[in-house]
């Protein structure tokens, strides 16, 4: 009597055994190429495709997509992490109706924009008196769906990462990550603070996301690096925190650099500030615009890629824990390279939150 030879025990692991990393990239199968489902991924990356609030280049909202569409160019050889790809990385089908509902509340909020910017005439008033409550209850809404979502995964002892939209979407995920944490410190790479009270009005501005993250008691440190636009006020509000804010501008990383320090002990100096638990905040605008430059505001100078992975492994080797993340701000434009370039930075963020939490090794 023949006896069966030994078979996977369950459908992921059969994926695992069937899969070839090595061949062309499944543009038919889930994110990268890869074949995880929801259930089977340890990382589930939600997708939110808004962007109503944004003052400069629309085109955030399809970033999610253009990542997706992106992924499966990617190779998913790391030669710094042993079998990355079979962690099992899936991200959720995008919301249509958010979708909808952004790109009819953006025109709303567009208008409203233009109308501040001409000085508020008094014979536009009635016309734009409701919009931005409108616009604060559907962004009130977005943060509830959002905080539900990453709560449910969080339960399955999943790791959750948001994809933006503008820089204003994974509010709902550091909502839930309270719930969860005690404490926890924020690394955001970004060209811009963020730190507006509720600019132009709208308390989910894309502007207002840091401010905002703040207003947690659990958020103890915000650690900025690589802004380069930022308003008197918001500088002032860092200034102020008591240390809870501190900024690494850009132009004095590139100073130090300049002078001769290295980039290793900038990202020392850089995570020194940090707590255990991190959350990565990362815009895409936080890396030099020729690498995104479809993003809604790019400003000059910023990261390399390499110099933002570089401070990630540097985080992750300190010994500290990334227990979520979002990237936002990507833009297709007109070309498919900014979402090949947000396809990649998405999958390293995605690969170290795993070292750090030691479900992959580096």
């Amino acid at each position: 009597m023949n006896t069966p030879q030994s078979q996977p025990t369950n459908s992921k692991e059969q994926k695992i055994a069937n899969f070839d990393p090595n061949g062309v990239g499944d543009v038919n199968g889930g994110l990268f190429g890869l074949p995880f489902t929801i259930e089977e991924a340890e990382v589930v990356l939600i997708p939110v495709p808004w962007e109503v609030t944004v003052s400069y280049s629309a085109g955030t909202a399809a970033g999610p997509q253009a990542i997706a569409d992106a992924s499966p160019q990617l190779d998913l050889f790391d030669p710094a992490i042993r079998d990355a790809w079979k962690l099992g990385i899936a991200m959720e089908e995008v919301s249509m109706d958010w979708a909808a509902t952004s790109e009819q509340l953006r025109q709303r909020a567009e208008s409203y924009i233009e109308w501040l910017e001409e000085g508020s005439p008094e014979t536009d008033a009635a016309e734009f008196a409701n919009v931005t409550e409108e616009v604060n209850q559907k962004g009130m809404e977005l943060l509830q769906w959002l905080k539900a979502k990453a709560s449910a995964y969080l339960d399955q002892g999943k790791m959750v990462g948001v994809v933006g939209g503008d820089h204003s979407t994974p509010l709902g995920l550091m909502h839930a990550l309270a719930e969860r944490h005690e404490e926890y410190g924020i690394l955001q790479i970004d060209a811009h603070a963020d730190l507006r009270v509720a600019y132009e009005g709208f308390q989910f501005s894309h502007a207002s996301i840091m401010y905002n993250a703040l207003q947690l008691p659990q958020v103890k440190k915000l650690v900025q690096v690589g802004i380069r636009d930022l308003a008197q006020s918001e500088a002032e509000m860092a200034d102020q925190s008591n240390g809870r804010v501190t900024v690494f501008y850009d132009s004095v990383l590139k100073e130090n650099m300049y002078e001769g320090d290295s980039w290793k002990k900038e990202c020392k100096k850089i995570i020194a500030q940090l707590p255990q638990k991190v959350y990565i905040s990362f815009d895409i605008d936080g890396l030099d615009p020729k690498l995104c430059p479809a993003t809604g505001t790019p400003v000059p100078g910023g990261l390399e890629f390499e110099e933002a992975i570089y401070l990630i492994k540097a985080l992750v080797r300190s010994g500290r824990e990334i227990i979520g993340f979002d990237l936002c701000e990507v833009a297709p434009g007109d070309s498919e390279w900014n979402g090949n370039v947000g396809a990649r930075l998405l999958y390293k963020l995605c690969n170290w939150m795993a070292v750090s939490q030691k479900r992959l090794e580096a």
